[in-house]
């Protein structure tokens, strides 16, 4: 670990960024400012993802393979950075192999949203090495769905079910015999989940709305006297809190105050990483900027609810690299609510003083956070080798005082 690290920031660390970060998050040049969130880019868990991937891949023989579940973390780059060292995809758009293919003793990587129970069982089956790059955010969850499903308390799981981290934690609901979960992607499903608790309904239609998001054998009739709130550790903090403040109220209503003990249970288990970018980018939006570019991979839960947020303020576009940036008349950018890609004409005024934000969601490196800048900067016409050359001189001047 500790001979790749050096090897990992090569790859993606960023002069531009660092500077920033060590001048209150804020530079101009000309009439172009930018303004970065004070909290962005790659957290500990995601450090320590790619990390592992890196350094199994140089522990192992070259002639032996490496495998990886799936994508490390929600970034095209850093996904192709490692295939491009060796490591094979056992699914996704760099799929190559499938689990069917290994033997024992093969090393494999498991992602940081961590794996289903039913995959791990496999490997170990299979007798394969297993390089557990899981965040211990995603783990903390995972102890309290098997605590839930070891006292047969229903777990909500508020996330989406499609995404990796929250198939991976839905499958720890199901430890026991009799765990169960059901998972809820907003407020909307949270109310239909709250009328059935106070009112009951038509228990068809119930299971048809969640199809896909409930464990097998799953009865709105039996299983929800006693929930307990987990979550996808990626989703809004607010939004969250406010699943948990109507599920509550549901059960108070149907069981009583003095009774709540016995049948709601809330842990707050949102990601620290992802609640420091999203108050980091709260006091951002609390200044006057004119844009906002939210830097990130598009399937990234942490970097939408990023663009979410921005999108209610001003105008914000999510955008995977600087090469969604055709020019000021055209960018292509990524609708996290209507899940598609659309162009933003004439974004980028040329003319007057301007202040662009940025932010970046948890798994984006930052060198990809300078080319975003830099590309803006050469726009408005000031070219990339000035604008690196002005932060040079100042830190020049700096270290000669």
């Amino acid at each position: 670990m500790e001979k790749v690290k050096a090897e990992v920031v090569t790859h993606y660390r960023s002069e531009l960024v660092e500077y920033l970060r060590a001048n209150g998050s804020t530079f101009a040049y000309g009439d172009t400012g930018i303004r970065l969130a004070k909290e962005f880019g790659f957290c500990y868990g995601v450090e320590r993802a790619i990390d592992l991937a890196y350094a199994a891949r140089r522990h192992f023989p070259r002639e032996q393979p490496v495998y990886i579940l799936g994508e490390i973390i929600h970034n095209p780059h850093v996904n192709e950075q490692i295939r491009d060292m060796g490591v094979t995809f056992l699914s996704g758009s760099h799929k190559a192999a499938d689990i069917e293919d290994l033997g024992k003793g093969d090393p494999v990587v498991i992602p940081a949203f961590g794996t289903e129970v039913k995959v791990n069982e496999m490997l170990k089956a299979r007798g394969c090495t297993v390089i557990d790059a899981t965040c211990g955010d995603v783990m903390s969850v995972w102890k309290r769905v098997r605590q839930n499903a070891r006292e047969q308390v229903t777990s909500i799981i508020h996330g989406k079910a499609w995404h990796e981290e929250t198939k991976a934690t839905s499958s720890q609901a199901k430890a026991y015999e009799n765990g169960h979960y059901l998972v809820v992607f907003d407020l909307d499903e949270t109310d239909l989940v709250c009328r059935y608790i106070t009112r009951g309904g038509d228990r068809e239609a119930f299971l048809k709305k969640f199809e896909g998001a409930t464990s097998d054998g799953f009865d709105p009739d039996k299983h929800l006297g006693a929930i307990g709130l987990a979550n996808q550790t990626t989703m809004l903090r607010g939004e969250t809190e406010e699943v948990q403040r109507r599920l509550r109220a549901a059960m108070v209503e149907k069981h009583g105050e003095d009774a709540i003990a016995g049948h709601f249970r809330y842990f707050d288990t949102i990601c620290g990483a992802t609640q420091d970018r999203q108050d980091a980018l709260r006091d951002l939006l609390s200044r006057p900027m004119d844009l906002l570019l939210v830097v990130g991979g598009y399937n990234s839960s942490n970097t939408s609810h990023l663009a979410e947020m921005g999108e209610g303020k001003l105008p914000t576009y999510f955008i995977k690299d600087a090469s969604e940036i055709e020019s000021a008349e055209r960018l292509n950018h990524f609708l996290q609510h209507k899940q598609e890609m659309v162009i933003a004409e004439n974004w980028l005024p040329l003319e007057g003083k301007l202040t662009v934000g940025i932010t970046a969601g948890a798994s984006c490196p930052n060198n990809l956070i300078e080319e975003v800048i830099l590309h803006t900067y050469e726009l408005r016409g000031a070219p990339a080798s000035e604008v690196l050359g002005s932060i040079r001189a100042e830190s020049a001047a700096d270290m000669a005082q």
